[in-house]
């Protein structure tokens, strides 16, 4: 962890308690890949730490403060997602890499952080504005970089006038965002993985140039 971590009352935590603190947050994000996020307790949170709820609540509220703490991480490790479409060419094979790199990143950062993404839709579908911001924070990037390559191409006379960047770029990471939590039932439905990226990467292309990709 890095800069000053501080408990609840204000102290600047030490190197042991900046430890405890990391396990009790590793341990939550383990919890919530195995039980509904309103069944984590604190007790049980701080028993699978090896120590007790008065220590959890030295440097969380509650459980739900910790959860803000692990999505606010994760959503800063979801800076990633831009880097994947920031500055990169969407002209001939280029450009079909590029949205095959995009796919690939969002599902594959869906699928790392699935169990705490789950609890910031959920908060963000109850109205809660704080996992609602976190939700924003990892979508809006993305949609930027893809609203300004939508641009770009229109300055070109690659892509039509009457195509609005900012809508189509939001359509695209909103379809990303809901095919990538729903991963799993995609196999119930019996489409591999090996099957959904390409096809996936063939919207997010045609969706952003308007055109069949150059393979």
């Amino acid at each position: 962890m890095t800069g000053q971590v501080r408990t609840v009352d204000g102290r600047v935590a030490g190197r042991r308690g900046q430890a405890t603190r990391q396990k009790l947050l590793d341990c939550l994000s383990e919890m919530l890949s195995s039980s509904p996020y309103r069944d984590v307790k604190v007790i049980d949170v701080a028993r699978k730490a090896g120590t007790s709820p008065a220590t959890f609540y030295q440097y969380f509220p509650d459980v739900e403060g910790a959860v803000l703490e692990i999505a606010e991480e994760m959503a800063k490790e979801g800076a990633e997602l831009t880097e994947l479409v920031s500055g990169r060419s969407w002209v001939g094979k280029a450009g079909w890499q590029t949205a095959e790199e995009l796919v690939e990143g969002f599902l594959d950062f869906w699928r790392r952080n699935d169990a705490i993404l789950r609890v910031v839709d959920l908060g963000a579908a109850e109205g809660d504005k704080r996992f609602y911001k976190i939700r924003m924070k990892i979508l809006t990037s993305v949609t930027n970089s893809l609203s300004d390559a939508v641009k770009e191409l229109q300055g070109k006379g690659k892509v039509d006038k009457d195509v609005s960047p900012g809508a189509m770029a939001g359509s695209l990471v909103a379809m990303l965002a809901a095919v990538a939590s729903h991963q799993k039932g995609f196999t119930t439905w019996g489409v591999k993985q090996a099957e959904l990226k390409p096809n996936l990467a063939l919207l997010v292309h045609l969706g952003i140039t308007g055109k069949k990709p150059a393979k």
